[in-house]
């Protein structure tokens, strides 16, 4: 199975190959996770097109970029999921999937989703910060220089000050992740803690809609 380069799907995302008859629209931090699961299950009738994982930093362009990705590729499939909880939008792009009849993640971003809805809603940790298995990678280019920590260190405390630990919830059981995650911790002076979670919701929730 290919996976795709997670540093260039934060710039330009995964385009749609056209040969299935759904689509699964996702975030681009998304798109390994997808992937294995569509090899896993041998779900032949799903293509996958991912919006840039950059959009993670602009949460309000999310709702326009699933509409605008929805105009261009919608025509030739008879589904679309999008594989998107509400990931910041405050609720926008749950009105625009229900304006436009599509299904969408469950959940409030996919820390939850991963952990499991329930359980993350349970766990109250508002004092943790978390990575997945793609923001392990990529906590240079997402997290440490948007914030300019790379630049002036001395904002870290301005900016996690009242964070207490770092969750790395763990797709998968890779050493040299789980080494990446804890230097994450080590950087912003937080305590680490590796939850390993799989899939999560987002595998039933692939599973539920495959089989519907």
């Amino acid at each position: 199975m290919h996976l795709p380069d997670d540093t260039s799907l934060t710039e330009t995302g995964l385009p749609a190959s056209g040969r299935g008859r759904n689509l699964l629209l996702a975030c681009g931090a998304l798109a390994r996770e997808v992937l294995a699961l569509i090899a896993l299950n041998k779900w032949d009738h799903y293509d996958l097109h991912c919006l840039p994982a950059k959009l993670h930093n602009r949460p309000d362009q999310i709702a326009d970029a699933v509409e605008q990705a929805v105009a261009r590729h919608g025509g030739a499939y008879d589904d679309i999921f999008v594989l998107y909880a509400d990931c910041g939008t405050g609720g926008r792009l749950a009105a625009t999937c229900d304006r436009l009849g599509l299904q969408m993640l469950a959940g409030p971003h996919c820390y939850s989703f991963f952990d499991g809805n329930e359980d993350f809603a349970a766990r109250g940790e508002v004092t943790s910060f978390y990575l997945t298995d793609f923001l392990a990678r990529q906590f240079d280019s997402l997290v440490w220089r948007p914030l300019g920590l790379d630049r002036h260190p001395e904002l870290r405390e301005a900016y996690f000050g009242n964070y207490e630990k770092l969750v790395y919830l763990a797709q998968t059981e890779d050493p040299g992740l789980t080494a990446r995650a804890e230097a994450a911790a080590r950087r912003l002076g937080l305590i680490f803690e590796r939850r390993f979670t799989g899939y999560g919701d987002l595998a039933e929730a692939l599973r539920n809609h495959a089989s519907a």
